[in-house]
This record gives structure tokens, sequence and C-alpha cells, in this order.
């Protein structure tokens, strides 16, 4: 290993991408070929910054398995397993888990009745926002907060209903402020500092470093007011990845060099 280089948990898109979940957005095509070309450009970003590579099982019959985020979060050094709220989505856990444990990532789990998607949290400094959501529940919520509580972190429920996961409404950038594009934002007011984007898809960004983001390239206004705050913004095509309700952030999950 790589010892003080960051590292990066993907999964390469499966084939049957097409068929994977959508809650909010109508189902359109989505092109396969085009998505696998989207996802190495986006790993390339990571990879040409040093950032080191973990690729997880493919997993062909799991359609939503690129969604990497979903399955599992990282804080400091342990990995909560979550309990997908989708049951369709569940068989996606056992190649996440042996991932984490081959990069030597102790590991807890949410249970029955508890679901938690990954999507649904958004860490900011040692607050923990999670998304009460169509595929997080209160009892997810109630062992995460067990789990983290005792640790340091403080566990923030917040409402949402106009997207599919909280982190599908919000992010944050690198000195805390949440972003996200209003009109899917249940309750701007549960963050200290939240900025409004002109653009739906500039909501989600993925921290490269204290002065670098990486977000779509669909946001070309977003992408213009982040670089207005002097960030330096790397934007990546993700439209077949969008189609189904994703983002940036959705296909990948830090863990500590």
């Amino acid at each position: 290993m790589a010892g003080d280089r960051p590292r990066l948990l993907v999964r390469p898109p499966s084939r049957r991408l097409a068929e994977g979940e959508i809650t909010h957005l109508e189902r359109v095509p989505v092109d396969p070929a085009l998505a696998r070309a989207q996802w190495e450009r986006y790993v390339d970003q990571f990879r040409t910054r040093g950032w080191e590579i973990v690729e997880v099982e493919a997993a062909d019959d799991q359609p939503d398995g690129v969604f990497v985020e979903d399955a599992v979060v990282v804080f400091d050094d342990l990995a909560v397993l979550c309990r997908a709220g989708a049951p369709s989505r569940r068989g996606e856990l056992a190649s996440i888990a042996a991932a984490t444990e081959a990069v030597g990532i102790p590991s807890v789990a949410i249970v029955a009745p508890g679901t938690l998607d990954g999507g649904d949290v958004l860490k900011v400094g040692r607050t923990v926002y999670v998304g009460r959501s169509s595929r997080t529940n209160d009892a997810g919520i109630a062992q995460l907060r067990g789990v983290l509580e005792p640790r340091g972190w403080r566990v923030v429920e917040v409402p949402v209903t106009k997207v599919l996961h909280l982190k599908s409404g919000v992010t944050a950038l690198p000195d805390g402020v949440v972003v996200g594009y209003a009109p899917l934002v249940d309750d701007p007011a549960a963050f200290p500092e939240f900025l409004p984007v002109p653009e739906e898809h500039g909501t989600a960004v993925v921290v490269l470093d204290e002065d670098t983001i990486l977000m779509s390239a669909d946001a070309p206004e977003t992408a213009a007011l982040y670089r207005a705050r002097g960030l330096e913004v790397v934007e990546t095509a993700v439209t077949e990845f969008e189609k189904l309700e994703g983002c940036v952030t959705c296909l990948s999950v830090r863990v500590r060099g």
C-alpha cells in the first residue's frame, strides 16, 4: 500500500446498468459503452493526481453496483457497511465488505430493520448529516448514531423528499460550506452555511484536495461560481449515471491512506 496516498474504492459499471433503480426521474435510454468510457475518465481524474485506485470486484448481476458510495461509508478508520433501502441492491454488499477487509479497514454493519444508503450521508468536519429518505429509515439512522457518537461525531438527521439521496441535493466544498440546488433541498436552514447553486447537476462535488473539486461537466454556471470562490474545478461528464439519479459522489468511496 501507498501509506499516505489517498485511496479510492470504485467498481466498474455493470453491463446491466440501464436496468438500475430510479425513483424521481423518468427512465430514458442509457448507453453502457459510453457509461464505461465516462467511468474510466472519472477514475483517471483521481489516478493522475496520485490517488491509489482500489477496484472492487465487478458485479454484472447488480445494475446499480457502480454506485459504491451507497454500500459503505468510511469514518476515520472505521467502515460502516450499509443495508440498502432498495432490496434489489443488497447483493452488492458482500463484495464491498471483502474490499474493505482487503485494505485493512475494520467494519460494522447496519442490520435489519435498519436501512441506510451511503448517498444519504454527508460529512462536514465532525458533523454527519444523514438524510431521512425513501432509502434510509429511522432505525438505520439510530444505528449509525450509536456507532458514531461515541467516536466523537455529531449526527444530524435532515429530511429528504425531493431527491433520491441527501447528496443528490447537497454536498460540501472544502471549506465546509454546503452547496445545493435550492428547489431540490427540503431544508437549507439545516446547514450552518448554505450556498445555492444555479444548476441541478452542480450540487454534487468531490473534494480532491483543499483547493480542488471534481464535478459534473453539465453545470458550467456552477463551475464558474466555484472558480470565483478560488477553487480549481475539474469537470467530467457523467451523463449516463445522471440518467439513473447518480452523480460524481456516487461512483467512489474515499478510504484512509
